[in-house]
Formats: structure tokens, sequence, C-alpha cells
């Protein structure tokens, strides 16, 4: 996800062209398909063009627009529901004059706008109700446009060649807005309306719909679209109502999949409700069975190490999802070597792309292998899952992509042979940093200059060594002993290198990364705390490295900052220089409450919950930026974020298992909260129906000056709760 600097320092660079304070969107998503529109529904009304409907990486729709008497109405409220499934807006009538009198005064009709998406189609409706006492002749007029632009033109590259662009044509009383791409593949937009009598008329751009109604007092009518955007869908078998109805039905299916977390703390139970929802959002009706996407509007695609993060950070609640994720990672592992994609045999995914760019190469990223990190995270999530599910067919069936896994660590993450993973660039086109802080200036020294390649960065070589522990755990787990000491030696032998190559005593923390001359990088940044969640830190030093992530230099008030204030790049509204990232501090408190610093990972799940009760929809965005928090006011949007991002959803889950130590054993039937926690301001929690099995609980657990209290309020099915 790389994003900084300027379009010549940074190719993939998403362009800012207008304040999110001005104007946040809303956001709908389902499967291929999100849409990003305005608080009133509408899509191409200002001057920022980032928004539209969106399908396989292309804009199908880049102008939607809603207007009485010619002119866009009242915008009275709006919101995307809780669960995600249904945005609405209430609209009225603005005031319609005529030679200097009032004839129609503002507030006189009510539109209730709503919208929802479905299997390759948005569906909308119009509900008009007249509350004036007159009769009233009510002109509306819809306006369309679709560029099919590229989500990579969207976000700010340009093309010297398009595809040829149709005019709009009218067939089986249906608007189609047609484009054939350079890559062959004919994209379409069928707009489908009721009632069929509206006037159709081309404009500049696309095509215009007009309808006159008369409204008596009281009277109500409705409008439907329907905008398809496969042709191999048929929404017109599904009406409004039932394509609504088959939605609802799988959200609470979904329902029964995801623990419900509630405290008396309504801001808490809030966050939680949302970020549930967002997690769910950003899996539904994906073709990949249970793989989180990792962000709308930039990122609603496969990502490596977003879904495998995710998936760590759900894993307690939800181990549905890190199996989706196993299986279609090991399903995309690489097994040549292709440096033009960056892929190598053993290679884990980075992101996977569709959409005529990446057909033609245009971008690398139709399948992508360019990050370091998702290979050892992969093998990390296999250990985890089988940990809390004692999945062995699984892992068994797992084991061969493990296996190549840990072989690409040691023959081909491990470039130098000294012991640590590295990266280079190897493709022209792909991206220069391939760890989780992915922008062209993320990685320099104390100085200011940017490290020279190939470089080893302070969490991958965690990473390294949490996944050769978690591989170790899979082989013993069937039965392979001696390779299961075999790497528990070579871990052992990391973390040894380790802290004697990257730990730095003066800045009581870990060296950002070490240069292709083994020079070591001695910036203050968070990636040494993520050295805390794999647990490559020994005590001594992970309780130092603890206590500065919450300096003030680090710790802005609402998260820790990846770079610390005072440092030469330190830039607090950059993307990865100085910026607050909410999956960065959960994977960091995480780490803390393992060495037992329970109430410093409760400072952060307490900021990030302060944070959420400032933007909009309680929704935590994937970063914002890093400028001192002031008192009174709330964080400091950052322009181009993802909003929702999966992982910064999902942090919420790992921030409460941090706190309360809560882990699930199914293999021995046993759920454990090893000394929870929780911090002032949640008196009490409440997880209905957390899942070992085929068994479930109803725990409330609750604060009493140092101390919590368990109470189980209701158990289905044989398993044992252990409170350590």
């Amino acid at each position: 996800m790389a994003e900084t600097g300027t379009l010549a320092q940074q190719q993939y660079y998403i362009a800012a062209r207008s304040s999110p304070a001005d104007d946040r969107p809303r956001v709908l998503k389902y499967g291929k398909l999100f849409s990003v529109f305005d608080h009133y529904g509408d899509i191409g009304t200002g001057k920022s063009s980032d928004k539209g409907l969106f399908y396989h990486g292309t804009r199908f729709l880049s102008r939607l627009t809603f207007k009485m008497w010619n002119a866009r109405p009242l915008l009275l409220s709006s919101t995307v529901k809780t669960d995600n499934s249904l945005f609405t807006a209430d609209l009225s009538n603005a005031d319609v004059s005529r030679e200097d009198h009032v004839e129609i005064h503002r507030g006189t009709l009510h539109v209730l706008r709503s919208r929802f998406l479905y299997d390759a189609a948005c569906f909308e409706k119009f509900d008009i109700s007249n509350f004036g006492a007159s009769p009233i002749k009510i002109p509306l007029t819809l306006e369309f446009a679709a560029d099919f632009a590229d989500i990579f033109e969207v976000r700010g590259m340009r093309r010297e060649e398009r595809g040829r662009q149709f005019p709009p044509q009218m067939r089986d009383g249906n608007i189609l807005l047609r484009y054939e791409g350079l890559d062959g593949v004919l994209r379409e937009t069928s707009i489908e309306f009721e009632p069929n009598t509206m006037d159709v008329q081309e404009h500049a751009e696309g095509a215009k719909l007009h309808f006159e109604k008369n409204l008596y007092p009281g009277e109500k009518t409705e409008l439907l679209l329907r905008i398809r955007c496969d042709p191999s869908s048929n929404p017109r078998a599904l009406h409004y109502d039932q394509a609504l109805k088959s939605v609802k039905h799988e959200l609470d299916r979904s329902e029964e999949m995801i623990p419900v977390i509630t405290s008396p703390n309504s801001r808490f139970t809030d966050w939680m409700k949302r970020s549930s929802a967002d997690v769910h959002m950003m899996i539904a009706g994906n073709p990949e069975e249970h793989y989180p996407y990792a962000g709308v509007p930039w990122f609603s695609t496969v990502f490596g190490r977003d879904g495998i993060v995710t998936a760590l950070e759900m894993l307690w609640a939800s181990p549905w999802i890190a199996k989706g994720v196993l299986q279609f990672l090991a399903e995309t592992q690489a097994t040549e070597l292709r440096p033009e994609i960056e892929a190598e045999p053993g290679k884990i995914l980075h992101e996977m792309r569709g959409g005529e760019m990446a057909a033609l190469k245009e971008v690398p990223f139709g399948k992508y292998y360019g990050s370091v990190d998702s290979t050892p995270l992969f093998i990390m999530l296999a250990g985890a899952y089988l940990d809390r599910t004692a999945d062995l067919g699984f892992m068994r069936h797992l084991w061969p992509h493990v296996h190549l896994a840990l072989k690409w660590m040691d023959e081909y993450g491990d470039c130098d042979g000294d012991g640590f993973i590295e990266y280079a660039q190897h493709s022209r086109k792909g991206l220069v940093q391939q760890g989780w802080k992915d922008s062209n200036d993320s990685v320099f020294h104390a100085d200011g200059t940017l490290a020279k390649a190939p470089i080893a960065l302070c969490e991958v070589q965690g990473y390294a060594y949490a996944a050769k522990i978690a591989a170790a755990r899979i082989s013993h787990g069937l039965g392979d002993h001696e390779t299961s000491r075999r790497l528990r030696t070579e871990a052992e032998n990391l973390q040894t290198h380790f802290n004697e190559a990257f730990w730095c005593d003066d800045l009581s923390l870990y060296a950002l990364a070490l240069d292709g001359d083994k020079a070591p990088c001695r910036v203050r940044t968070s990636n040494a705390g993520q050295c805390l969640y794999t647990r490559i830190a020994p005590p001594a030093i992970a309780a130092r490295v603890a206590r500065q992530m919450l300096d003030p230099d680090l710790f802005n008030g609402w998260g820790i900052r990846t770079v610390a204030a005072g440092e030469s790049r330190y830039n607090p509204l950059s993307y990865h220089n100085g910026s607050v990232w909410p999956h960065d501090n959960a994977l960091i408190a995480s780490g803390m409450a393992s060495y037992g610093f329970k109430e410093l990972a409760g400072r952060i799940l307490l900021a990030l919950l302060d944070v959420s009760a400032t933007v909009d929809l309680r929704r935590l965005p994937e970063l914002f930026c890093g400028l001192e928090r002031r008192h009174g006011e709330g964080p400091t949007l950052y322009p181009v974020a993802c909003s929702p991002q999966t992982w910064a959803a999902a942090a919420s889950f790992l921030l409460v298992q941090a706190c309360l130590g809560i882990s699930v054993h199914n293999g021995e039937k046993k759920i454990i909260l090893d000394q929870p926690y929780l911090p002032e301001g949640i008196p009490q929690l409440f997880i209905k129906d957390l899942r070992s099995g085929n068994a479930s609980v109803d725990l409330q657990l609750e604060r009493s000056q140092d101390s919590v209290s368990l109470r189980v309020l209701g158990q289905r099915g044989k398993v044992e709760i252990v409170m350590k």
C-alpha cells in the first residue's frame, strides 16, 4: 500500500484532491463491487474525482446525481446502518421560486433515498412524500456517466492511451454505458429503472433521466434503480425488496460467526459493533471464501499481509477467517522465479488486482509478490490457527505450503546468508520498500539518508523468529519431532543474533533496520514495538521497549506514531513517517500485554476508543495524522486514508484480547483468561457466543479496583473456563 512524496518519487502515490473534512464519503461494499459517494448519495458533484461505483478494479459509474426542479435537494441527514447493509439519506426540497415569489416552500417534500449493493448490482430507491397542503408537480432528474477509469487512474496515475468509449445506448428499456478496454474486454454499466415512463436524454458524458409526477397532499410515490456492472448477473430477477431481504439474510448468518462484545460504556459498544460490521463487510460476497479485502477505496482486493494480520487480530474470536486466508494464500503461493512480479518459489502473495491496467501489465499488481513479510506472517498464522482450533487435518493439508515458505525464508529471504531476511527491489515497476511501511522514504538513517538495499527490517526478523517457533509447533503436532527441534534451535539462534545486531542501548529501542552494509538505522520507530508482538525481545529489553512506546515523542495521546517526533524525517502529516496506524498500535499493545504490561496496553485501547468517538460512524480509518493531541479536539484526519480499512477495524478485537489475556484452545476444550485487565472507563465487558469447537459461552467481566472478576452467564456444550 505504497503512498508518499510526489508522483515523480512514487508511481503508486494516491493523489489527494480535496479535504476529507469538507466531504467525508459514505461507503458500501459487497464482493468485488464497492461504492463511494457523498452524504446525499450522489457521485461526481464536487471537485473530488475519487468517488464512484467500482467493480473489479474499474469505475463503472463516475456520475450519479439526483435533482428536483433542476437543483440539489436539501440534505437533512444521512447514515449507513450499523451493520453496513444500507445507506439512507433524508432529503427535502429547497425553496422553489418564480418571479421573486416562493411557490413551494422548503420542507414540503420528503425524499427517503436508500441504497445497497448485492450480486454485482447497486439497488436504489427514492420514496417521495408530499406533506404540503396542495398538489405539486415535481420534476425529477437523474444524471449518469461512466468513465470506466482503472482504480490506478483514479488514484492519480496517467495513461498514454485508453480504450474506446461508446455513446449511451438504450436496449430493452435500459440505459447502457459501455467501454472497450485496450485489454479487449467490453465493460458495460446497465441502468434499469421503474417507472419505465421516464424520459431518457443523452448528455455530454452519459445519460439523463427526467420524470415528472403529480403528488396530491399526503400522497407518496417511489422510483427504483438497478445499476448492473456484470452482464452475467441478472438483478431483474430480484426486485429491490427481494434483494434487500437476501442481504439481511446473509447478515443474520454472519452475526452468528463473530461474538458480540459490549459494555455499559456506550462508546465502546458502538466501536465494537462498527468494527465487527466492517470486518464482515470486507468479507461478504468475496469470491475468495472468508478472505477479508484490505480497504475501501484503494485496496478493495486481496492483500496477503493485510489478510494475515486481520486474521491474527480476529483469531481468538473468529478462527474461520484465518482458515480462509491460509487456504487462499496457499493456493496462490509462488512456485517459480519471476523478478518482474517479485515472485520466488515459496513466497506468499502481496496483492492481487483486476482491472485493465493490471491485465496490460501497466502496473505489476495482477499477482504481485513484493512484500518481505507476508511469508513469515503466513507461517505465524498457520501456527496460531492450529493452537486455536487443533485442526490437524487442515494443517496436514497446509504443511507442504508451510515447508515451502520456510524454504523461501532460508534460500531467498536471506539473500546474503547472514541469518536475517532482507529485501531489494527486483522489478522496475514494483515497490521499493517491501515491509508494511512501503513508502519510498520510510527506511532511513538518523541523518535522514535513505537506507540502501538489501534492507533487513527489525520487525521482519521478529516475524521470522515467530514463524520458526510456529512451524516447530506444527511439525511437533504432525509427529515430526526432529524438524520441530531443528526449527526451535534456528529460532533461538536468530533471537540471539538479532539482539546483538539490532539493539541500540542508548535509544532503548531496536534499530529500524540494517542497510546493505549492515549499518543500523538508528531511528526511533514503532517497528521496534512490533518486536514485542513476536516475543523476539528478552524480558528486560521488552520492558524498556514498552516504556519507550509511551514516550511523548512516540505516543501523541491518540496512539503510537510510526516515527518519533524529533527524528530527521519525522512528519506527522506523512503516510509512514509520523502518522498513527490502529493496527500497528494493536500489535504493539498485544506484545506489551504478553510481557505483562497490561496497563500500557489499556492506555492504547482507551486512546483508540477516544479516536472512535470522534470519527464518522465510529469507524477507525487506515491511519490518521500524528499531530499532538489537543484538548477538546479530535485527531487530524489523513486526506486519502481508506475507511473502512479491515486491519484497523479488527484492531479493536486484538486490543480486547490483549487486555483480557483471553485465548481459546479447542484441543484442550479450554478458554483461558490470563490475568485479565479492564482499563478505567470500561467497568464491565460482556462477550456473547464465544465459540470453542461445538461449545460456546457468554461471559461477563467486571472491574473492581485492581482486579477483574469473571461470571459465566451462559454455556452451551463442554468447555472449561480457566482464569489465572
